[in-house]
């Protein structure tokens, strides 16, 4: 006889399995991509986003189904990156809310999370398309409720629940024909289902050893890390950048999480705020429906810990003396700016050997009417967009999607009422999405800028003196009105809109697709401005990135003015890896 139920137990195992099986095949499900650009990183985003619950999950001892349903779902959704880690976060959420309550999970239970896992995936996308992982994920809720009727035990089910997703994955080509041109299946989709598949493995008994690496994070394979040692989270280097005053009235930076036993309301959490405003400053409570995150500047970190524990239990606990960071800070900030003027590591080797880092310029006052939030790659772009305002500049963009928790952070250490994100990459978007809706104590707007061009565009065209809708509305008019080119290489051969690409061209990817190929940077920069230009813009700007030297630069902005003697060009160092130049078009 066939497995009819899962208990708790098992299904963390199952888990844990289907993390593992993904993060193995994540460099393949990365080579999915349509564009053939050198930074496809499905896989990666997913395989973070689950990964970001299996450490919590290979955290409990005998759990409950309630507390696995808690640790999957909270994991995910902090550790969710890019959109793929979204709406798998999503898929995990629903899918957990309909499991928590249940003793054990029998094909009726699995089949009604699955299609309430699907359901809340499409809700959290503003346009779905089909052809994509929601596609595939439907495809096997549906399949899974046709099979729970029929009385199918659970190993059977998840068997032909498999089947059904692989055919559909197969199908995904003809639904979307940027797929078929490119020559793969959905990217997203095969993460799932690598996921599935593990998660089959987990049950049967044949996943293997399910050890997380204590320090790497990662799944052990043979004895040794599965994942490169050494990487630091993105909140840890956001919390180095906690203090950048001495005058520090409250000493202890403390932050925690509650992890919630009894009813909270909208009238807890207003209890809950007055008191920890009470005993400190920088307050922020970031709350959903079974934990609550707290961070507080105080003098008293114990008084804020007893207060919270008429909550719940208390999990993340950390408490930094923020006087003895600020002289560490100091004197970091004071090697670091020697190792720049020596000429330090390239931003390109700094990308690839960090982590998105966090970066803030802290003014004196605690509150502000409003704050802005960016994602930019390279140390140019970083400045770019802290001199036109930027209060907290997130390292990251395509080589690097930040997570949902990385977003929560800054918006933890920024100071405005009203707190504006700008995304600057399409994959960000419902990353930064996420983080508006988990935040409670403040509002927080996401200006759904899909280019760094556009997010300059729209920041600079904030205006104090409109409402945050009206500025909001603004922002997206303007930014609407820019072109964008991004010139890299590519990394195989396929045909992507009708054009022939050969593994090693240069391309120039615009706003709607290929621009243009070329032997060289040079070439393809050209071929971008010829074709996104026309009579209504006005001002080109050219930013470089690590990879291009400036006289190479400058010469393809002076050949870009003798093309095009009517318009006015400007030159901006970047930074950027992997891109060896981001054009603008206003």
């Amino acid at each position: 006889m066939g497995l009819s139920t899962i208990d708790a137990g098992m299904a963390k195992k199952a888990f844990l399995a289907g993390a593992k099986e993904l993060e193995a095949k994540k460099e393949w499900i990365n080579e999915l991509n349509v564009f053939p650009v050198p930074d496809g990183d499905t896989g990666t985003n997913m395989t973070m986003t689950v990964m970001a619950a299996a450490r919590e999950v290979a955290a409990l001892e005998d759990p409950s189904m309630r507390d696995l349903a808690r640790a999957i779902s909270s994991g995910s959704l902090r550790g969710a990156r890019g959109n793929s880690g979204v709406i798998l976060s999503q898929l995990f959420r629903g899918f957990t809310k309909e499991i928590q309550d249940a003793e054990i999970i029998d094909a009726d239970v699995l089949a009604r999370a699955m299609a309430r896992g699907t359901e809340t995936a499409y809700k959290a996308v503003m346009k779905p398309k089909e052809g994509t992982i929601l596609t595939v994920a439907k495809g096997m809720s549906d399949k899974a409720q046709e099979l729970s009727l029929e009385g199918a035990d659970m190993e059977a089910l998840v068997r032909e629940v498999i089947e059904e997703g692989d055919r559909v994955l197969e199908r995904t080509p003809e639904m979307l024909p940027v797929l078929k041109q490119a020559g793969v299946v959905d990217s997203g989709g095969q993460g799932l289902m690598q996921v599935v598949k593990g998660f089959l493995k987990g049950l049967t008994g044949q996943a293997g050893e399910l050890t997380l690496d204590a320090e790497s994070g990662s799944f052990l394979t043979d004895g040794m890390s599965a994942a490169v040692r050494g990487q630091k989270s993105a909140a840890a280097g956001a919390a180095s950048q906690d203090i950048e005053t001495a005058d520090i009235r409250f000493g202890y930076c403390t932050e925690f999480i509650i992890n919630l036993e009894r009813e909270y309301k909208d009238k807890d959490e207003e209890e809950l705020k007055s008191y920890l405003a009470s005993i400190g400053d920088s307050l922020v409570v970031v709350s959903d429906d079974s934990l609550v995150k707290v961070h507080v500047h105080t003098n008293h970190p114990g008084l804020a810990f007893e207060k919270a524990l008429t909550y719940g239990s208390l999990s993340r606990m950390k408490v930094d003396n923020m006087r003895e960071e600020h002289q560490e800070r100091v004197i970091m900030d004071a090697e670091r700016m020697a190792k720049e003027q020596a000429g330090g590591m390239s931003s390109a080797a700094a990308s690839s050997a960090e982590p998105p880092a966090v970066s803030a310029e802290s003014g004196e006052e605690e509150t502000k009417p409003f704050s802005f939030i960016s994602v930019a790659p390279g140390d140019g772009l970083r400045e770019v967009f802290e001199g036109i305002g930027a209060d907290w500049v997130i390292e990251g963009g395509q080589t690097m999607n930040p997570s949902t928790e990385d977003m929560l952070t800054a918006i933890d250490h920024v100071k405005g009422d009203v707190v504006y994100i700008l995304p600057n990459n399409k994959n960000i978007i419902l990353a930064a999405r996420q983080a508006a809706e988990l935040t409670k104590d403040r509002r927080v707007l996401v200006v759904p800028s899909a280019t760094i061009p556009q997010g300059v565009t729209a920041l600079v065209n904030f205006m104090p003196d409109l409402s945050p809708e009206e500025n909001l509305e603004n922002m997206e008019r303007e930014m609407a009105q820019v072109r964008t080119a991004q010139i890299t290489y590519a990394v195989r051969s396929t045909m992507v809109d009708g054009i022939g690409i050969n593994e090693g061209d240069i391309m120039a990817i615009g706003d709607k697709g290929i621009l243009g190929l070329g032997h060289t940077p040079f070439e393809a920069g050209m071929e971008a401005m010829k074709a996104m230009l026309d009579d209504d813009m006005e001002l080109i700007t050219l930013y470089y990135g690590a990879d291009v030297k400036e006289e190479e630069a400058l010469r393809l902005k002076e050949a870009g003015e003798e093309l095009f003697p009517d318009k006015e060009f400007e030159l901006q160092y970047g930074g950027q890896p992997i891109y060896y130049y981001i054009i603008s078009a206003e």
